[in-house]
């Protein structure tokens, strides 16, 4: 029986077959809760080497990591007001503990601005306690209408740092780094390409200045907000008073800046690389590096010995990766069986063993990516070989990933366009846009188009908005999203 005969095709109902596949490749399972997901081990796994890779660019920014509470004083969460209206609608709130009504309820953090900075007003006092910038791996809930496992889910995962800083500028060059370092992963792990941009004002983070994002292109059309990071201002030293003594005594409030990176990541990975075969996952995500899938019936204890020193002389290095080379020699599963298995899995590259290899003393390699033929090694050289190839499937998995976001980018100069886009093959549209939020509005009601970003960098341009045919100094990136 094959591994992966009960998934749908991709292309027929990208839904279904995204829910089947988590369920096959055992990815995440539904809690009992409405709305929150068990990440099952394979799952976390990728977590983990996300984790990994995010974790040693925060460090090595400076930034240190730390855990506060998960529960809010309402009295605390409601004083920044705009905070507090943006997340009002998804917070979930402790009425009742120990067997009594709380006096003051508590809320289940949507995120921690307001009780992490109520530590840093009372740990900041000096010019030199700045830059204090913190981050923390944590949960938070967001009680949400419609949910969708690691897209959408009522609790999830994530990282949120936080900075305060002695000057704006100092702060917006932290928030800068955040987006820049997140499209950094996206990139160079996860083999995704996106645009970074900044948020319309509709669109940002409630209780910022300024939102910067970056969006990825899924392949039904739809934009995913795959990160963002934000520009605080003093907002929130104002209302909770958090201040330093500047180098000539005079006291100012500082400047602040988060940002945040979750599970939802895994979702947009799922979406972009996954097939009818399975999940396609980039070798620096991978948890399983290399499958070695013996060709079991004859000589079959010199085959198993030929496999464990192929994965011995592969280890030597593969560890730095983060991930592990597997055996598949269940001998109740045939040989396609267990092909189909890794393929399911994602497992970037497969190692096949049979009495030819075990003869010649080489190997045959194959690739999670079908397009990709077979390739033969000397056994002396398996480790620079897959190496080599390990580093090849990442790139090449990336390269597919640009090509699908410029396929599926459109640039219209007429609200008629924009309309046939969005009811046909739906993807990222730029187009003029005068800023103007009742023209937004209109948009997404309309064509459930929202804006996106204005792409960071971009230079100024003399356009008629794709609405009301006002002027427009910028064009924006539109599209449906998760």
């Amino acid at each position: 029986m094959s591994a992966k005969k009960n998934l749908p095709k991709k292309l027929d109902d990208i839904s279904k077959w995204y829910l089947a596949l988590i369920d096959q490749a055992k990815l995440a399972d539904y809690g009992p809760a409405k709305g929150t997901m068990i990440i099952r081990p394979y799952g976390y796994a990728i977590w983990e080497n996300v984790q990994k890779a995010l974790d040693t660019e925060i460090k090595k920014s400076g930034a240190v990591n730390a855990y506060f509470p998960m529960f809010i004083p309402n009295s605390l969460f409601a004083k920044e007001k705009e905070h507090v209206a943006g997340f009002a609608p998804e917070t979930a709130v402790v009425t009742h503990g120990g067997g009594e009504e709380l006096k003051d309820p508590l809320i289940v953090r949507p995120t921690s601005e307001m009780i992490m900075y109520e530590a840093y007003s009372r740990w900041i006092s000096s010019w030199r306690d700045l830059p204090m910038v913190i981050n923390q791996w944590n949960n938070v809930v967001r009680w949400e209408k419609r949910t969708y496992p690691f897209l959408r889910t009522t609790e999830f995962l994530w990282q949120e740092g936080h900075g305060a800083h002695a000057t704006h500028e100092e702060n917006m060059d932290r928030a800068l780094w955040g987006i820049n370092t997140y499209a950094k992963i996206y990139r160079e792990f996860f083999a995704m390409e996106g645009v970074i941009g900044r948020k319309s004002e509709s669109e940002k983070f409630a209780g910022a200045d300024t939102t910067f994002t970056f969006e990825s292109i899924m392949p039904d059309g739809k934009a995913l907000q795959s990160c963002t990071s934000h520009d605080l201002g003093q907002n929130f030293s104002k209302t909770l008073d958090i201040t330093f003594q500047n180098k000539e005594g005079a006291n100012e409030h500082v400047w602040q800046n988060s940002w945040g990176f979750s599970t939802r990541s895994i979702g947009g990975l799922i979406l972009v690389h996954g097939d009818d075969n399975g999940l396609k996952i980039p070798p620096k995500l991978a948890p399983i590096k290399l499958a070695i899938i013996p060709v079991l019936g004859k000589k079959d204890d010199e085959v198993l010995k030929y496999c464990e020193k192929i994965k011995e002389k592969i280890n030597n290095f593969i560890s730095e990766f983060n991930g592990s080379v597997e055996i598949f020699a269940d001998t109740e599963k045939s040989f396609g069986w267990r092909i189909n298995d890794a393929e399911l899995q994602g497992i970037p590259l497969r190692i096949e063993i049979g009495a030819r290899e075990l003869e010649e003393k080489t190997i045959t390699l194959s690739f999670r990516i079908p397009d990709m033929a077979k390739k033969v090694s000397r056994f002396e050289d398996v480790d620079s070989f897959v190496e080599e190839n390990l580093k090849l499937v990442q790139n090449e998995m990336f390269k597919s990933s640009q090509k699908m976001l410029k396929d599926m980018t459109y640039e219209v100069e007429s609200y008629e366009e924009f309309k046939k886009v969005m009811n046909t093959t739906k993807g990222f549209i730029k187009a003029f846009w005068c800023e103007n939020s009742d023209c937004e509005a209109k948009i997404k009601e309309e064509t459930k188009a929202s804006t996106r970003c204005m792409p960071l960098g971009s230079e100024e341009e003399k356009g008629k908005c794709i609405y009301c045919g006002n002027e427009a100094k910028n064009k924006w990136y539109f599209a449906q999203a998760y």
